[in-house]
């Protein structure tokens, strides 16, 4: 680990040694108000060096030999021409705004995923653009172009999939939708499956533990999905998708604008898979059949102090798997999986500004979940009621022209749940009442600073404290160093969360009473961006230490015929190290090239052992190229998954035995989309080289027996897969 640490040393002082040169600090002021003003241009004459300001008013530049004459601008304010001494360090200055302007109409294409220069956090933005580069249907399928987030099967049965931040599961990820907590609990098995992603306008993915304004659970990382606005949407939107495995979707959604304040939008998704394919010949379905019909309409009121949001989603879902012939109404002894589920959230965010000066404001976040599943695994039958309550009060102040900024807060999470496996009734209310206090500080455009601490009272597990520190500082102009650390805790859901593990006929073992989840995580990452002749190169490595003080353990190594959950006796921990580039090294040209290594380890039945079906590395090539005019569009993608270990089973019958290691596998996309002026039409192939992982389901020939598992993946369980759509788009 050493030498890893010492790559990232000598690539700071390289980065350093390479833009070795002096600064031009400021700060531009809107005229009329006096406060710092974001966003606005700054760049040499007769030059292509420039910058933006931040959210605070402030820049850096770096001085330029060949021009002394800075040109300051910002779309509704004059152009301003500054003359700049050699001499002179930092400087003030005040736009000032025009009454009208003209329309301006700029023809360009900005990075489908690029990371924000201003967070304290490493935080990726993939955007709408990025979702189209592959056959997005929701947002487990989101990632196929991001190199720090993995998506795989949970089994080879139900179609369940689970993301990975960091080397960990994605329960030890924050997943939001707009800015409040979801699919956790019931949702964690099937909820990536919950939104489509016809319906997000954008997905921030942050690495490390997060603010402690969302709470205390984000553990590795934070993903908050940003559903389209009213207000900004399409006024029309149609998707239609198709893929040879006989999946058919489609996903609408309208907006209206009321007036000038008030607007709502209507989304509307359906999606059908009624064909039973079995191409590797095991008598299983390759994937559940499925029928989806998902709702959500919202309402935003918009005024210069007030805001409101609020909307309602309603969800209900059938997935049928198992043996090619099995059939829910036909009792003939084949085993099959049947899960209904149905879903309904509804939230409300208001936010008001206050007082004159606008220096405060005040918010209120609430959302309501009901979320109901019955489910039957073979012999198996689980049924879930989940109900939860979320509510988080935000009080926030701005003094001194937006350079401190504090916040504070009051949260409370309720959540009841009713399970019941095998008439086992298993019964759980949390009640979590919490506090909060954040302080974040600007210093010009160089240093962020955000410290937070909070205290929640869990009524089952007590009274824990959460801090929280993250660091931004710009030592030089396109340089970007980030050091972030702090604690996370999570309370376990482990049957609805491990569902895939009743695909199988281990017995479940909770043994004793299980603690509450607690860990503690570190990280630093450096970004340099170097201006090349047609775009800019942004290199970025970083490197994140996750430490558990307690986890719950999901032992699959101690037995073949049990799965063991016990708080962890001994060591578990991951170490991520992740090098990326992205740049433009043609026009119309994206590229982006990721390596990471992946130390993960966890103590089970006693030894610590590399953490079972996780790859020791990953590897993605991307590229996407966009024709002259925007006519056409070429999209490839290389996942390169390195070796890893797989729970032994041993002391299986040689004919239900698979091998402990699995070897390293590529997987190739590629996709094709033609644009006319207000339509797409797309066409691309996934998983090009057809690879599959073998034998898939153990004891197939025989589901009842003690040696039947479907949980043991990890690769790909479907082959290659050929798809297309349309989409149609009135603005």
């Amino acid at each position: 680990m050493k030498k890893y640490i010492l790559f990232i040393v000598i690539f700071i002082v390289a980065s350093l040694l390479s833009s070795a040169q002096k600064n031009l600090e400021g700060k531009v002021f809107d005229g009329d108000s006096d406060k710092g003003l974001p966003g606005a241009n700054i760049y040499w004459a007769g030059t292509n060096s420039g910058t933006s300001t931040n959210s605070a008013g402030y820049f850096v530049l770096k001085k330029e030999r060949k021009s002394n004459h800075l040109i300051i601008s910002f779309v509704g304010y004059r152009t301003d021409t500054i003359e700049v001494e050699k001499s002179l360090e930092y400087f003030e200055h005040k736009l000032q705004p025009v009454a009208e302007i003209g329309e301006i109409i700029i023809f360009g294409r900005r990075a489908g995923t690029h990371v924000d220069r201003i967070d304290p956090l490493l935080t990726y933005k993939i955007t709408g653009a990025e979702l189209t580069k592959a056959a997005c249907c929701n947002l487990s399928e989101s990632f196929t172009t991001n190199a720090s987030v993995d998506v795989s099967f949970s089994d080879a049965l139900t179609g369940a999939k689970q993301i990975r931040l960091l080397g960990l599961e994605g329960t030890y990820v924050q997943i939001m939708t707009e800015n409040f907590p979801s699919l956790y609990g019931l949702g964690s098995a099937f909820g990536l499956n919950y939104i489509p992603g016809p319906w997000m306008e954008s997905i921030q993915v942050s690495k490390g533990t997060a603010s402690v304004r969302n709470g205390y659970e984000a553990i590795t990382g934070q993903i908050n999905v940003e559903f389209k606005k009213p207000g900004d949407s399409e006024l029309l939107y149609f998707n239609l998708y198709g893929n040879s495995a006989g999946k058919i979707e489609s996903n609408f959604n309208g907006s209206l604008r009321i007036n000038d304040r008030l607007s709502t939008a209507l989304f509307a998704h359906s999606e059908t898979d009624r064909v039973a394919n079995d191409h590797n010949g095991d008598g299983f379905r390759d994937e559940p059949n499925l029928n989806q019909y998902h709702f959500f309409n919202r309402w935003d009121y918009l005024s210069d102090r007030l805001s409101i949001r609020g909307g309602i989603r309603i969800m209900k879902e059938e997935r049928i798997g198992g043996q090619i012939d099995y059939k829910p109404e036909i009792i003939n002894g084949l085993y099959g999986i049947m899960i209904n589920t149905s879903r309904a959230e509804a939230f409300s965010k208001t936010g008001f500004i206050f007082p004159a000066d606008k220096s405060m404001s005040l918010g209120w976040i609430n959302n309501l979940t009901y979320h109901k599943q019955d489910a039957i695994y073979g012999l198996n039958s689980y049924s879930g009621l989940q109900r939860s309550w979320y509510s988080n009060l935000l009080y926030q102040w701005k003094p001194l022209l937006n350079e401190h900024t504090l916040d504070a807060g009051l949260s409370y999470k309720y959540d009841d749940y009713t399970e019941v496996l095998n008439s086992n009734n298993m019964l759980r209310t949390e009640k979590v009442p919490g506090v909060f206090l954040q302080y974040s500080y600007v210093d010009t455009s160089r240093i962020t600073v955000v410290a937070g601490l909070r205290a929640d009272f869990h009524n089952l597990y007590g009274t824990f404290l959460t801090p929280r520190l993250h660091l931004r500082y710009k030592p030089l102009d396109r340089l970007v160093i980030r050091a972030t650390a702090g604690k996370g805790y999570r309370s376990t859901n482990v049957l609805a969360e491990n569902q895939y593990l009743l695909a199988s006929s281990r017995l479940i073992d909770t043994g004793s009473e299980l603690n509450l989840e607690e860990a503690v995580n570190a990280g630093i990452s450096i970004t340099r961006y170097i201006p090349l002749k047609t775009s800019e190169l942004r290199l970025t490595a970083d490197y994140y230490h996750t430490g558990f003080i307690n986890q719950i353990v999901t032992d699959l190594d101690s037995y073949t015929d049990r799965v063991l959950f016990y708080n962890l006796d001994g060591r578990s921990y991951s170490n991520i190290i992740q090098l990326e580039a992205q740049w433009e090294p043609a026009a119309r040209l994206e590229m982006l090239l990721a390596i990471r290594y992946n130390d993960v380890k966890m103590t089970t039945g006693g030894e610590l052992r590399q953490k079972a079906l996780t790859s020791k590395y990953k590897g993605l090539m991307t590229l996407s190229y966009l024709s002259y005019l925007r006519k056409w569009q070429y999209d490839f993608t290389l996942h390169l998954n390195g070796p890893g270990r797989v729970p032994s089973t041993s002391s299986n019958p040689p004919e239900y035995r698979v091998p402990d290691n699995f070897n390293a596998f590529a997987l190739i996309n590629a996709q094709v989309a033609r644009k006319f002026k207000k339509m797409d039409l797309y066409l691309g192939v996934e998983n090009i080289g057809n690879y599959r992982q073998k034998n898939p389901v153990i004891s197939a020939d025989n589901p009842f027996s003690d040696y039947f598992d479907a949980g043991l993946i990890w690769g790909p369980v479907t082959g290659r897969m050929i798809y297309g759509g349309i989409r149609i788009t009135i603005n």
